[in-house]
């Protein structure tokens, strides 16, 4: 029997086609929403709520703990450990957020927010505490039962949709859509939860170990500081072009970052849903392992490549019709960030690799290497091409977080080799041809 006709295949590709069909439909509804809601706010208001929205991004990091593979891991080991694993891991999180809280009290200060702004930021910032609850998506994620997950976000998809288009029509406050974070957190926590209590288990059943928490805490550290690092890379441009160029600036910016990370929802849906078939695979042998590991490189490169491809050239198009004319300066931006969507793609394939082989500190050492780069870009590029430079800055580093670093790193090595062998696809087939 094949691979593809197996029962283990047609499980995962039922639980990826419940993940694809919920991220297709949450991109197509929170870009028409996401569009009206730019539209009504304008690129100044909208830039305060993307800024806000990133500056909470900056620390979340803290809040996760770097625990989600990792619990994702243990469960599909140990399931029987279910109780154990969960609770321990929502208490964790929980301590997380109060330590994310630490920290975004202690960076307001350094910042040049007013009033207003520092309101947002803290509204944002209460709705992290929920991601606590999330733990219940891995557990689903473990058993290869995505659909539960799905359930509930569509029901949270669904409230905070209509809720935005509400606020618009009634010519709300720019913070009561700040509040929408905080809704949307809330209802998806109880979602979760009714879908555990009806499927699955008894919340109240979950146990917090103290020895389960130092193992989780030992594996995770390093991923605490990469994701961290990740943070800083992935939301610094919109902290710094607040500071350097004014809210205006961030508003066109978010509105290009907005529909270029609309498509991350692919090599998300994809890599949850396949992480247990790939650490099964190593369980069974090596080379079949490594086999579905470069499959997947392939098909990250390419679906990015065909997404980016036509975006660059549609980008000024795109923009007027979505946005209107008051974003076009949205359109350069879009037509480069885009082209990051590659090495993003390959960073989450990465991600699982890194867990599986139990290196966390590669996501660290890369994940650095990218920050820094994208902090000296900026600093250089900001002023010198204005948002476009941001972008460029964003490319770049993430090329270096997810390919390039991996070539300095002995057991990162093969890695590389195997993204350059993705790249080289189409060569290579035309060769054999």
């Amino acid at each position: 029997m094949t691979a593809i006709s197996s029962q283990g295949f047609r499980r995962y590709f039922v639980n990826t086609s419940w993940l694809m069909g919920h991220r297709l439909l949450s991109m197509i509804v929170a870009l028409f929403v996401g569009v009206y809601v730019a539209r009504y706010l304008g690129p100044e208001r909208f830039g305060l709520l993307s800024y806000a929205g990133s500056f909470v991004g900056l620390f979340t990091a803290l809040a996760t703990l770097g625990l989600d593979g990792i619990l994702v891991r243990e469960l599909v080991k140990t399931p029987e450990r279910r109780d154990e694993l969960l609770g321990t891991a929502f208490w964790l999180k929980a301590g997380g957020a109060i330590l994310m809280w630490i920290g975004i009290a202690a960076a307001v200060p350094f910042t040049h927010n007013e009033t207003q702004t520092n309101i947002l930021i803290i509204i944002i910032a209460f709705a992290v505490i929920f991601q606590a609850f999330n733990v219940i998506d891995f557990n689903y994620q473990a058993e290869v039962k995505s659909k539960y997950v799905v359930y509930a976000q569509i029901v949270s998809l669904v409230i905070s949709s209509i809720t935005k288009l509400v606020f618009v029509w009634i010519a709300a406050p720019l913070v009561w859509f700040a509040c929408v974070f905080l809704l949307d957190a809330v209802v998806r926590a109880v979602g979760l939860t009714a879908m555990y209590l009806q499927n699955t288990g008894k919340v109240w059943h979950w146990k917090w170990r103290w020895q389960t928490a130092k193992v989780l805490l030992r594996d995770s550290w390093p991923l605490i500081l990469s994701g961290m690092v990740i943070s800083i890379y992935m939301k610094i441009d919109q902290v710094m072009i607040k500071e350097m160029l004014g809210a205006e600036q961030v508003g066109h910016y978010a509105a290009a970052v907005r529909l270029s990370e609309a498509w991350y929802f692919v090599p998300m849906a994809i890599t949850s849903s396949v992480f247990p078939a790939i650490i099964n695979a190593k369980k069974q042998s090596e080379e079949l392992y490594y086999q579905r590991l470069q499959q997947l490189y392939d098909l990250m490169v390419w679906l990015a490549v065909a997404i980016a491809l036509p975006t660059t050239f549609l980008a000024p198009w795109v923009i007027r019709v979505l946005y209107g004319d008051a974003f076009l300066p949205t359109a350069g931006v879009l037509s480069i960030h885009i082209w990051a969507g590659v090495f993003v793609f390959l960073g989450f394939v990465n991600g699982r690799w890194i867990i599986a082989e139990n290196l966390q500190y590669i996501a660290t050492i890369r994940s650095t290497a990218g920050a820094m780069v994208n902090v000296a870009l900026n600093i250089v590029l900001i002023p010198k091409y204005g948002i476009n430079g941001a972008a460029i800055a964003t490319f770049f580093s993430v090329f270096v977080a997810s390919h390039i670093a991996f070539f300095f790193i002995n057991k990162a090595r093969m890695v590389f080799r195997m993204q350059n062998k993705s790249f080289l696809r189409p060569v290579l087939w035309i060769g054999v041809k």
